[in-house]
């Protein structure tokens, strides 16, 4: 381990004693350390969301492929300032009286669309649409994608707003 080295100086009385440490067990005892804090700690797993994403090539839409039908479906606009719009209606119904608002506080979202599905006519064919607006942020969309989830639908899109849409949500937004 350590060892005291007596060495006498060249023509005096002089001893001059050097002092050698060996370091081999401190390192030993390093490294031992080291792999036992490794293996007894826990490592974070990442939590993730599976998406589903379309195939790069679906093919044709077949020509009898009937559109979705409004009221099998729920469409939520992401706005600015953490606001969320939603509504049930065609192009030519939709006003601002009933593109509706709400937020994501609580459990707003799932129970929006429980009770589209629990109306839906074809609730095998319920589908959520969500939209993001340009003035919306990636948060607000990953929080929009958890509520979809926790509402436990697995028929979901996203696409961008229409035209129609983006009209009737800048008068409300104005």
């Amino acid at each position: 381990m350590a060892e005291v080295i007596a060495q006498e100086k060249q023509g005096g009385k002089q001893r001059k004693k050097l002092i050698r440490i060996d370091m081999t067990p401190m390192v030993d005892l390093g490294f031992l350390l080291i792999t036992f804090f490794m293996f007894t700690t826990n490592f974070t797993k990442p939590n993730v969301m599976d998406l589903g994403l379309p195939a790069k090539d679906p093919g044709p839409i077949p020509i009898d492929t009937p559109p979705i039908n409004e009221k099998n479906q729920i469409t939520l606009i992401l706005g600015k300032d953490d606001r969320i719009f939603y509504h049930q209606n065609s192009a030519e119904n939709l006003n601002t009286g009933n593109l509706k608002e709400t937020d994501l506080s609580g459990m707003n979202v799932p129970k929006l669309i429980a009770e589209a599905y629990k109306n839906a006519p074809k609730p095998e064919n319920f589908t959520i649409i969500i939209k993001p607006t340009d003035e919306s942020s990636y948060k607000n969309f990953v929080d929009m994608l958890d509520n979809v989830s926790i509402a436990k639908k697995e028929r979901y899109g996203v696409t961008d707003i229409k035209p129609w849409e983006q009209k009737i949500y800048n008068e409300l937004t104005k």
